[in-house]
C-alpha cells in the first residue's frame, strides 16, 4: 500500500465565510487557521497547501476576555533607532480591527513559504460586508 500525497494543483478549494462577532479571538483564529491549512480535510498532507480560502467578517466585533483590552500590548521593530512602537488592543481596534485576527491567525500557521502562500487566502473585514458572494462562500456554524 502506498502513502497517498496530495499534489496542489488537484485539490479543491471551498470558501467559509465566519462570523467573528461576540467570539473569543483565540477560537476564531483557530477555526479560520484549519480551514486555511486544510487540517480537517482527508486529503490532509503537511507540505501541500490543501487548505481553503476563509473570509472572516465583523472583525472590531471580536472578543477578548480578562483586561487584555488594555493590558495587551502590540509592539513592533523597524530596526532603526527609536523605532520601537507600541499600541495597545483597544486602539488597535479602533483604528485598524482586521489586524487583530491576521496577527493571531498568521501566528497559528507555519512560518515559511508554505504559510506565506496559506495566509493569503485569509480575507478579513471589519463589518458585516464582503466582496467574495459570488464565490458562494459556506457559513461556519460552530466556532467552539
Amino acid at each position: 500500500m502506498r502513502t497517498f500525497s496530495a499534489k496542489a494543483n488537484e485539490v479543491k478549494r471551498q470558501w467559509w465565510v465566519i462570523d467573528a462577532s461576540n467570539n473569543s479571538l483565540g477560537r476564531v483564529a483557530v477555526k479560520a487557521a484549519n480551514l486555511l491549512r486544510g487540517k480537517g480535510k482527508a486529503i490532509f498532507t503537511p507540505h501541500v497547501d490543501t487548505g481553503d480560502f476563509v473570509v472572516v467578517i465583523n472583525a472590531e466585533k471580536v472578543l477578548l476576555t480578562g483586561k487584555k483590552e488594555e493590558q495587551k500590548i502590540y509592539t513592533s521593530f523597524s530596526g532603526f533607532v527609536g523605532g520601537h512602537k507600541s499600541e495597545s488592543v483597544k486602539s488597535r481596534r479602533a483604528r485598524h480591527p482586521e489586524l487583530l485576527i491576521e496577527l493571531a491567525v498568521r501566528g497559528m500557521i507555519p512560518h515559511n513559504r508554505l504559510g506565506r502562500a496559506t495566509f493569503t487566502k485569509l480575507k478579513v473585514y471589519r463589518g458585516s460586508e464582503h466582496p467574495h458572494s459570488a464565490q458562494q462562500p459556506q457559513v461556519v456554524q460552530e466556532i467552539k
